[in-house]
């Protein structure tokens, strides 16, 4: 079963959950805006290495504690991994009171009825009871809506719920993430459309089962309210979605109830060739105003 003083830090947390979850395909690009080029590696582990030590010195910034980041999500190598020589969940909980959560799925399937569904996700309960044992209090799992398609976003989330039963039975909490492309010119419709969609899944769920959803900041305001006071739902984060950080932050500081869980947006301006000092306060400014938009 989740750990309760971790539930308690999700629930009521002020701050948001930190996404340093690059995959195999996200990792060079994630690499080149901290000034590391495809020329410094030569094969995938050293590519790993390198956005390991990232991760790594990211997670050493003073800043970076459960005051103000309650929740990290980890790519499954850096689960795997230690930071400072203790595995990084353990690390995260013990020496700095953030919640571990690891990214599970593996991709997405090509397009069909303006959505892009999971592919499967072989050895789940494999990759589960490895969390489980790892120290993991959740897991995030990606979809994406390219189109304000009823059939198509019923069909996402049943594929979403349906493995977040598996992983509720593990005692792991979901984070359930059906993003929706910022770029789309149907973006406000595919908003009501998941909406409804989501309040019907949730309210199917067995009375003890508790979901986090990840979601596209909406172009209304208030769009996802209802989804913030449903009692199945733990939180509500927010995902940057390619927007700046300032364009995410006062984004998200319009939506009462919704916190962070950004990636390129907390990680923006950070460089290799940046002194320790110079890059904490980078990151330490950025924690502090994604934090301070979270709490709204």
């Amino acid at each position: 079963m989740p750990n309760y003083e971790q539930i308690l830090q999700i629930k009521q947390g002020k701050g948001f959950i930190a996404a340093l979850d690059q995959s195999g395909g996200s990792t060079p690009k994630a690499l080149g805006l901290y000034g590391i080029d495809e020329s410094y590696y030569t094969n995938e582990d050293q590519m790993y290495n390198l956005i390991h030590a990232m991760r790594a010195r990211i997670a050493n910034a003073p800043t970076f504690t459960g005051d103000k980041v309650i929740g990290a999500i980890l790519f499954e190598m850096t689960m795997n991994r230690e930071i400072n020589g203790i595995s990084s969940a353990k690390y995260l909980w013990e020496e700095r009171r953030i919640v571990p959560f690891l990214k599970i799925d593996n991709g997405l399937e090509l397009e069909s009825n303006g959505v892009q569904v999971m592919k499967k996700i072989e050895n789940l309960n494999t990759k589960l009871e490895h969390a489980v044992l790892s120290g993991i209090f959740g897991t995030k799992m990606r979809s994406v809506i390219n189109q304000a398609s009823k059939s198509g976003i019923s069909a996402l989330l049943a594929q979403q719920f349906e493995v977040s039963e598996q992983i509720n039975s593990h005692g792991l909490i979901p984070i359930i993430e059906p993003e929706i492309t910022v770029s789309i010119s149907d973006k406000a419709a595919a908003e009501k459309i998941l909406e409804k969609e989501l309040l019907i899944y949730l309210d199917a769920l067995p009375s003890d089962r508790q979901v986090i959803l990840k979601l596209t900041l909406p172009d209304i305001a208030g769009t996802y309210l209802s989804l913030v006071k449903h009692p199945r739902v733990m939180r509500i984060v927010a995902l940057s979605g390619g927007y700046n950080q300032g364009r995410a932050n006062k984004e998200l500081s319009k939506n009462e109830g919704i916190i962070a869980s950004f990636s390129r947006a907390l990680t923006e301006g950070l460089s290799i060739k940046q002194s320790d000092k110079e890059f904490n306060e980078i990151i330490g400014k950025s924690i502090s105003s994604i934090a301070n938009a979270s709490n709204n």
